[in-house]
């Protein structure tokens, strides 16, 4: 039986990856930081095979420690800082755990296996935030970074360092560089989660509107549990390498909010919409678009999951969600 690693492993990709490894016949640990972390039990109750260990991503003693005990086959760093906009606000604590965070793992597992010694794999997850203001469209692997952002800038940081250990030290370490992908597990902060959301809770009459801020950013949006296949290709392979995974579609926050207001039954979302500079950011994203072309040819991965059919299924997940809620209360 393989055994991983997962960081991040309370967040969507982690709970994602965790159910498709333990699909696999891996033994799944995950990474939790804090002894009474809230997310803990959630995790474990939704996925009893998976085994929390604690660790955490600013203190590389810990990481080692966990590594020691796990001794896995295959580490996943999902961990991070993940919201844009958080960044703005905490960029040192961005940079510390978005961008340290890698290179201390990186050096865990250096320090106890090795290339020679314990030839453990390691997947990086990278962001289409590299990119930032792109120098072209769509963005491949050689497409030059231009981060916006302090989270951006501190996955870069993570991304080369990822590079600089496979090339040093002959690490089996692969990034993904993951554009938008999403799904009913996604933070309510997120701006996707937060349309669907919220448009299920005016079809319920229990908000009225929805604020955002530029519906003009474009991005391409794919659902999560597709992405995590192609993290796990990615280190089946014999030679370590960096892949773009995206769908190649790009929708505006405009257009997301047209797919979710039809899927509710509105026709004109308009009225159910106000805008607010307070969510734009300071240095803006204006469109992201993936070529994952590399990942089709190598890995054999491609999206299953539609624009459409992922904006159907978060609403949907969150009718019923929401509708629970509500109905506990009125008891």
């Amino acid at each position: 039986m393989k055994r991983a690693l997962v960081t991040g492993i309370t967040g969507q990709d982690g709970r994602h990856l965790a159910e498709f490894l333990v699909g696999k016949g891996y033994q799944v640990f995950g990474l939790v930081r804090g002894q009474n972390n809230p997310k803990a039990q959630m995790v474990q109750d939704e996925n009893p095979a998976l085994e929390v260990i604690a660790g955490d991503l600013q203190d590389l003693s810990s990481l080692i420690a966990a590594i020691e005990q796990v001794q896995p086959d295959e580490v996943y760093n999902l961990g991070a800082i993940s919201f844009v906009q958080l960044s703005f606000n905490q960029p040192e604590l961005t940079a510390d755990i978005t961008g340290l965070g890698v290179l201390r793992m990186l050096e865990a597992i250096r320090v106890v296996g090795g290339a020679q010694n314990n030839p453990i794999r390691f997947y990086q997850a990278s962001s289409s935030e590299m990119f930032g203001k792109v120098r072209e469209t769509p963005q491949n692997e050689s497409t030059p970074f231009h981060p916006r952002s302090p989270y951006g800038v501190a996955k870069v940081f993570g991304h080369y360092t990822t590079v600089n250990h496979r090339e040093s030290y002959g690490l089996h370490a692969s990034s993904g560089i993951c554009f938008n992908h999403e799904g009913p597990r996604r933070g309510l902060e997120f701006v996707t989660r937060k349309v669907t959301n919220g448009m299920a809770r005016i079809k319920l009459g229990l908000q009225n509107t929805i604020t955002l801020g530029n519906l003009e950013s474009a991005r391409d949006w794919g659902y999560a549990g597709d992405y995590v296949e192609a993290m796990w290709l990615m280190l089946q392979q014999d030679e370590p390498d960096d892949y773009v995974l995206a769908t190649g579609e790009t929708h505006t926050i405009r257009e997301l909010l047209v797919a979710a207001a039809r899927v509710a039954g509105y026709d004109d979302w308009s009225p159910l919409v106000n805008q607010d500079e307070r969510f734009e950011r300071p240095a803006e994203v204006d469109i992201l678009t993936g070529d994952a072309g590399k990942a089709r040819e190598k890995l054999g991965w491609q999206p299953k999951v539609s624009f459409d059919e992922l904006v159907e299924l978060m609403y949907e997940h969150d009718l019923k969600e929401e509708q629970a809620k509500a109905d506990t209360k009125r008891r």
